[in-house]
C-alpha cells in the first residue's frame, strides 16, 4: 500500500491506496492562510507537517493498516511558495505562498536585467511576482535578517520530504516553476541567479519526480506511526500531479481543467510550449521527459467559495447558491464579474488586478451575483486556454472540486463551446496523482495506471446559451483592459 499526501491551499488531503492504485481511504486537515490587503498570502510550513502526521495517523487509524503493510509515501504539493530553512531544516519565516504577489517591484528589476523574452525562453515561464525566484529577492530586501540566516530554499512538497526522509531536494516539476529553472539544461540557471543578485547555494538538487529520495527517518516514523526506512517518493508540483489524475500523460491525451481554488488548462506535450504572447507558462511533466504547458487563473473554485461566504450568510450552502443562480442570466444582462481576488496570471500577470462586478443594476440579488461569479472564472478560463486550444475543437476534461456542479460545467460548456466532460476525481485529483506517480517510484506501476482509475461519469455539450458567448468573451475582456490602469493606481503598497 502507499500513502499519498496532497498539500493544498486550504489544507492537505490525504489518501490510503493499494499496490493497483484503489482508493482505499481519505483524511483530511486544514490549516490557515495570513492574507493582507498589500497581496501577502502566507502560510507556517511547520502547519503543513503537523497535517500530514494528523492525517496519516488517521488514516491508519479508520483503516486498521499495520506499518508493514505501508510501502511508500508520496507528496504533492502547491507550487511557487518560497520557504525559507536554516542549517536546522527549520523555517525561518512564514511560506510566501503561490498567491503572493509583493516582488512585483523585484520581477520588474530582474526582467529588466535580463530581458522579459530572454527570461520567458529561458524558464518557459513570464517573470512575474508569483515566481519563487522573485520572492526570495524580496525577502533579502524586506527581511534581511532571515536572508543571511538562510541555508536552503524549497518549495512545500520539498519541506515535508525533508522531515519525512532528511533529504532537502526537489523534483523537475516544481523546479520548472520557480523562475529559475532552465528547461533547456535541466538546472537552475546561473545567468538569472546572477542577474536576480541571490546566493546560488540556496537551490536544492533537483531529482526526478518518481525518484526514491530516502526512507523515513526514525524520528519521522515515530511520529507518524510508520515503519522507519518506508520509501519516500520525490514527487511533485500540484499542476502536474494533477494531469497524472487527469489521465493526461501523454502528448496523445486530452487537455483538461483543474477547477480548484485556482483553476488551469493544460495538455501533455514532448517540448516545451512558447506563446508569443508569453500568456501560458511550461513545466516539466511528473513523468520523466515530458512537459505540461499551463495556463491558470489566479481564483477559480476560490472565487465560488469567496462569494459563497460573503453572499451565503454564516453557513454558507453552495449548492443552494448555484442551483439558485441556475435561473437567472447575469452576462445576458450585462452583468460580469472580474475572479481577480488574488491578482491574476494568465493571460494578463497582473498582480494589481482585484475582484470586480461589473454591470450592477437595482434588480441584481444574490442568485445573479453567483451566476456572475460562475461565468467570469468561465470567461477568464476561456482566455487561459486560447493560446493553447487554437483552432482545437476537441472535448475538455474536469477535475477538482468545482467539478462536481453539473450548472457549472454546464455553463462552462456554452462558453467554452466544446463538450466538458467530468472525471470521476474531485477532491482528491492531486492526491491520486501523488499515488500513482509513488507507484512509479516504488516500480509497482507505470503511468498508464492513472487512465484505468478514473472514469468519465458525465458529458455536458454546448446548448442554445452558446449564441452570443464569443461577444460576451470579448466584453468580459474589455472590462479588464479598461480597468488595468485604475488597478495599478488603486494597488495597496
Amino acid at each position: 500500500m502507499l500513502i499519498a499526501h496532497d498539500l493544498g491551499t486550504s489544507g492537505n488531503k490525504a489518501s490510503l491506496h493499494s499496490a493497483d492504485g484503489r482508493l482505499l481511504a481519505a483524511a483530511s486537515a486544514s490549516y490557515p492562510t495570513h492574507y493582507a490587503a498589500d497581496t501577502t498570502s502566507e502560510q507556517d510550513p511547520r502547519d503543513w507537517w503537523r497535517a500530514v502526521v494528523a492525517t496519516t495517523r488517521e488514516l491508519l487509524a479508520r483503516t486498521g493498516t499495520t506499518p508493514e503493510q505501508v510501502d511508500g509515501i508520496c507528496v504533492s504539493g502547491h507550487m511557487m511558495g518560497l520557504v525559507l530553512l536554516d542549517a536546522a531544516g527549520e523555517p525561518l519565516r512564514p511560506a510566501m505562498i503561490w498567491s503572493d504577489q509583493r516582488a512585483t517591484a523585484e520581477a520588474a528589476a530582474l526582467a529588466d536585467a535580463v530581458g522579459a523574452e530572454a527570461g520567458y525562453r529561458i524558464t518557459g515561464n513570464r517573470i512575474a511576482a508569483s515566481y519563487i525566484l522573485p520572492k526570495l529577492m524580496w525577502v533579502r530586501d524586506h527581511d534581511p535578517a532571515a536572508y543571511e540566516r538562510a541555508t536552503n530554499l524549497c518549495m512545500a512538497k520539498d519541506y515535508v520530504n525533508n522531515r519525512l526522509a532528511g533529504r532537502l531536494v526537489t523534483d523537475r516539476s516544481d523546479a520548472s516553476h520557480t523562475g529559475a529553472y532552465d528547461l533547456a539544461t535541466g538546472d537552475w540557471s546561473p545567468g538569472l541567479l546572477a542577474a536576480a543578485g541571490v546566493d546560488a547555494s540556496l537551490w536544492p538538487g533537483i531529482v526526478e519526480s518518481t525518484d526514491v529520495v530516502g526512507g523515513l527517518t526514525a524520528a519521522a516514523a515515530e511520529e507518524l506511526g510508520l515503519r522507519q526506512g518506508t520509501k519516500v517518493v520525490a514527487g511533485g508540483g500540484d499542476g502536474p500531479m494533477a494531469a497524472v489524475a487527469a489521465g493526461c500523460v501523454s502528448p496523445e491525451s486530452p487537455g483538461y481543467v483543474c477547477l480548484g481554488t485556482s483553476a488551469w488548462y493544460a495538455c501533455t506535450t514532448t517540448e516545451p510550449f512558447l506563446d508569443s504572447g508569453q500568456r501560458t507558462f511550461t513545466l516539466c511533466h511528473v513523468v520523466p521527459g515530458l512537459f505540461t504547458p499551463t495556463a491558470t487563473t489566479q481564483t477559480g473554485a476560490g472565487s465560488l467559495q469567496w462569494a459563497a461566504e460573503v453572499l451565503g450568510g454564516e453557513s454558507p450552502d453552495i449548492a443552494e447558491l448555484i442551483e439558485a443562480a441556475a435561473g437567472v442570466a447575469a452576462a445576458d444582462e450585462g452583468l460580469f464579474f472580474l475572479p481577480y481576488l488574488l491578482g491574476e496570471r494568465s493571460p494578463w500577470w497582473d498582480a494589481n488586478a482585484s475582484g470586480v462586478f461589473a454591470g450592477l443594476r437595482m434588480h441584481h440579488r444574490r442568485p445573479h451575483l453567483t451566476r456572475a461569479v460562475l461565468e467570469g472564472v468561465g470567461f477568464s478560463l476561456a482566455l487561459c486556454m486560447g493560446p493553447l486550444r487554437a483552432g482545437n475543437s476537441e472535448g475538455i476534461d474536469v477535475i477538482g472540486g468545482g467539478a462536481t456542479s453539473d450548472t457549472w460545467l454546464a455553463l462552462l460548456a456554452d462558453i467554452w463551446g466544446v463538450p466538458v466532460r467530468r472525471r470521476s476525481v474531485t477532491s482528491q485529483a492531486n492526491s491520486l496523482g501523488a499515488a500513482v506517480t509513488g507507484l512509479v517510484g516504488l516500480g509497482l506501476a507505470d503511468f498508464s495506471l492513472a487512465s484505468t482509475l478514473s472514469t468519465v461519469e458525465a458529458e455536458f455539450t454546448p446548448g442554445a446559451a452558446r449564441a452570443g458567448r464569443s461577444v460576451q468573451l470579448a466584453r468580459f475582456a474589455d472590462a479588464y483592459r479598461a480597468l488595468h490602469g485604475w488597478f495599478a493606481e488603486s494597488a495597496v503598497r
